[in-house]
């Protein structure tokens, strides 16, 4: 059975977050790559009744992409504070990771 991805630090460097993982690789993720690839409804759209995702028209501010802090929630997720006081994304360790692979994939 694979090992659960799980982050053993996690620091802001300049304009990105850094993101050391259990199975030794480290990531970068730039901060406004981060807040762009929000996962919450009301970045993201949240799917209708028949399943079609209905995705909002999301203005940014140079605001936006200044991260003021995050916490860990439970043992499966981070929610970045974002200085436009937007907060509500959960960003699951492997969605993070994923963000990272895609910025980096030839």
């Amino acid at each position: 059975m694979a090992a659960r991805l799980l982050p053993t630090n996690i620091s802001q460097i300049g304009d990105e977050l850094a993101v050391a993982w259990n199975d030794g690789t480290e990531t970068f993720l730039g901060l406004e790559l981060l807040r762009r690839n929000c996962p919450c409804a009301m970045c993201g759209g949240e799917p209708d009744v028949l399943g079609h995702i209905q995705r909002p028209v999301v203005t940014y501010t140079p605001l936006s992409f200044e991260l003021r802090g995050w916490q860990l929630v439970g043992g499966y997720a981070i929610q970045p504070g974002w200085a436009d006081g937007h907060s509500t994304g959960l960003y699951s360790f492997p969605h993070l990771r994923k963000i990272a692979e895609a910025a980096t994939a030839p």
